[in-house]
């Protein structure tokens, strides 16, 4: 793990051996399943027992962590009402496991949320959308996202900026001493120790992880000690970051040995077609030639 904090988002993207993989959805799902969780780390209720009179029967209560909150089929359904156009399959398939995960963490009782996590989750998006054939698609899409889940688009892209220009004007030393100074951004990683220390709500998340290590690298911290220490003045376990981060290079691996493939597959249809149309447009300009020279015939 020492080694991933020391590399950029570009150096974890970047795959040296090319490994043979299908246009299949399986895949996807199963390896974005494994980054985000879905099927063994959450879950939007909480399951309470109690014995009835008779010893034979037990009365099972579920305690939903929301009042009114919405299915995962409504937040999923609220997507697709928001954008109606077609998604490539290589990125819907990822985007459909991320907004499950997150709709199952935006209705937990636990859960706030804080400029860190949009950071992660920004930084998760734009790394998943690289190479989308329309920035204006790219753009559409994350706003039916985040208002599927009730949120604000825009705070998100706001936030996730912000922390970014704070970053990016630190150095190691200083990113440690937030608790120690006064700022807008040092205000808030104060806010999210002090909950994380158990004096408020605080709902750890692998986007949450995400964006701290993005924080590292904007301000060239390179030294892997510094994200232990980093953890530590932020209350965060980081044996959780860890696991979180080194699960996330390796999503992105494989999602850019995918984006590689489908682009060959994509050029080399491409070629054909090109091909297969030469001989057509060279019998094309024969029988107009001739029609020129022989008009009679």
């Amino acid at each position: 793990m020492a080694a991933l904090t020391s590399l950029s988002f570009s150096a974890i993207t970047h795959c040296p051996e090319r490994k043979k993989l299908t246009f299949s959805s399986t895949p996807f799902l199963a390896t974005s399943s494994d980054f985000f969780g879905l099927r063994t780390h959450f879950s939007n209720h909480h399951v309470g027992v109690r014995a009835s009179n008779s010893t034979s029967n037990m009365v099972v209560q579920c305690l939903s962590s929301v009042t009114d909150a919405p299915t995962v089929s409504e937040t999923k359904l609220n997507f697709l009402k928001a954008y109606k156009r077609p998604i490539p399959s290589i990125y819907n398939t990822v985007l459909q496991e991320l907004i499950v995960q997150q709709h199952l963490m935006r209705y937990k009782r636990s859960y706030r949320y804080d400029p860190v996590f949009a950071l992660g989750f920004v930084t998760v998006y734009d790394k998943l959308m690289e190479g989308y054939p329309s920035d204006e698609d790219r753009d559409a899409i994350f706003q039916a996202y985040i208002k599927a889940l009730n949120e604000d688009p825009q705070e998100y892209r706001i936030d996730a900026r912000k922390l970014e220009e704070w970053a990016r004007v630190q150095n190691p030393s200083s990113l440690l001493e937030f608790s120690s100074k006064e700022g807008e951004v040092e205000g808030i990683l104060k806010e999210i120790a002090e909950r994380a220390a158990g004096k408020g709500e605080f709902s750890y998340n692998r986007f949450f992880a995400v964006g701290l290590f993005r924080l590292l690298e904007l301000a060239n911290a390179t030294d892997p000690t510094i994200l232990d220490k980093l953890c530590a003045a932020l209350n965060i376990n980081k044996r959780s970051v860890d696991r979180d981060l080194d699960v996330y290079r390796n999503l992105l691996s494989k999602l850019v040995q995918a984006k590689e493939l489908l682009k060959e597959y994509v050029d080399r249809e491409k070629k054909k077609r090109d091909e297969r149309a030469e001989p057509q447009k060279a019998n094309e300009a024969i029988t107009t030639c001739l029609g020129e020279q022989l008009p009679g015939l």
